[in-house]
C-alpha cells in the first residue's frame, strides 16, 4: 500500500474507504462490513466517517467491521457544523467515540463551516487534542478563503488534513486549494472520487480502461491518486468493488492517456467556487 506522510509525522495510505450512505439499508449490513474488513485486509486501513452518516449508524457499523482490529486502522470522522460549538464538539466527538467503541479519532474534522465562530470550534478541536480522544484535527469542504482564515486563528497548529470533493468532473480545486494545502503540506483528501459511480459510462474512461485492461473505476481512482498529496477515499459496500479500487494503485496512466482525460474532463483557467455534494 502506497502512504503518505501527514505534516505531523504519521504516514497514512493514500487510498482509504468512505462510509457516506452506509447503514442505511439492513438488508445490506453484512455486506456492508465484508467490505469494510475486506478493504483492510487489502491495506486499506483509512476509514472515513461522519456523525452525520445514518445518524450515527455509519458509525455503529463501523465499530462491528473493526472489532478487534482497531489498532490497525486510522480512524476519522466528522462533526456537523451546528454542534461545533466549544462543549458541543467535545459532546459530538464524545458520542462517536461510543458508537464507534473506541477512546479516540485518529482524525476529527470540522464536516463544513457553519453559523458558529471557526475560533469556537478550533479551542474546542484543540482541547480533544490535549485530552487525548483525538489525535490531529483537520476540515472538510474549505474553500482557500476559509483556509486562510483558519491559518490566521491556529497559526503553526496546521490541520492535518481537508477533505473534498475531487474526481475528474469536479476539478476547480486544482487551481488554487490543491496548490495551497501543497504549499503548507497539509493533505487533500478526496471525497466522491469516481462521482458516486456517474462517471463510470463516460467513454473516454471506457476507451482508457479497455488500453490498460482495467476497470473505469479504477482509471478514476488512479487520476485522482495522480496528485502528490492527494488520499481518495470511494465508498463501496461490496467485497469484489473493494478489490477492484484497490488495483488502481497498481496503474500508471500515460501522458497520452492524461491528455486525452484532460480533453474530455478539462481543467480549470481560473478560480471557482468549492463544489459539494
Amino acid at each position: 500500500m502506497r502512504t503518505l506522510q501527514l505534516n505531523d509525522g504519521p504516514e497514512v495510505p493514500v487510498l482509504g474507504q468512505g462510509t457516506w450512505c452506509m447503514a442505511e439499508e439492513t438488508r445490506r449490513r453484512g455486506a456492508e462490513i465484508a467490505a469494510l474488513r475486506a478493504g483492510i485486509d487489502l491495506g486499506m486501513t483509512l476509514i472515513d466517517t461522519a456523525e452525520m452518516y445514518g445518524d450515527g449508524a455509519s458509525e455503529s457499523l463501523i465499530a462491528e467491521a473493526l472489532a478487534g482490529r482497531r489498532s490497525d486502522i486510522f480512524l476519522v470522522s466528522k462533526v456537523l457544523p451546528h454542534h461545533a460549538s466549544r462543549q458541543g464538539t467535545i459532546a459530538a466527538c464524545e458520542h462517536s467515540l461510543r458508537r464507534l467503541g473506541t477512546d479516540y479519532l485518529d482524525l476529527y474534522l470540522l464536516h463544513w463551516r457553519g453559523n458558529i465562530p471557526l475560533e469556537e470550534t478550533l479551542e474546542a478541536l484543540q482541547a480533544l487534542v490535549r485530552s487525548g480522544k483525538i489525535r490531529r484535527w483537520g476540515v472538510s469542504n474549505f474553500d482557500v478563503d476559509d483556509m486562510e482564515e483558519l491559518e490566521r486563528l491556529a497559526g503553526s497548529n496546521r490541520p492535518a488534513v481537508n477533505q473534498v470533493l475531487y474526481n475528474l468532473s469536479r476539478r476547480g480545486i486544482e487551481f488554487d486549494l490543491i496548490p495551497w494545502c501543497a504549499r503548507r503540506g497539509i493533505a487533500v483528501m478526496a471525497y466522491s472520487p469516481i462521482e458516486q459511480g456517474r462517471l463510470l459510462g463516460h467513454p473516454c474512461l471506457r476507451r482508457i480502461a479497455e488500453r490498460h485492461q482495467a476497470s473505469a473505476a479504477q482509471i478514476a481512482l488512479a487520476w485522482v491518486l495522480r496528485q502528490q498529496g492527494m488520499i481518495a477515499i470511494p465508498k463501496s459496500g461490496k467485497v469484489d468493488h473493494v478489490a477492484d479500487n484497490r488495483h488502481a494503485l497498481e496503474l500508471q496512466l500515460g501522458a497520452d492517456d492524461l491528455a486525452e482525460l484532460d480533453r474530455a474532463f478539462p481543467p480549470p483557467s481560473k478560480p471557482q467556487p468549492l463544489e459539494m455534494i
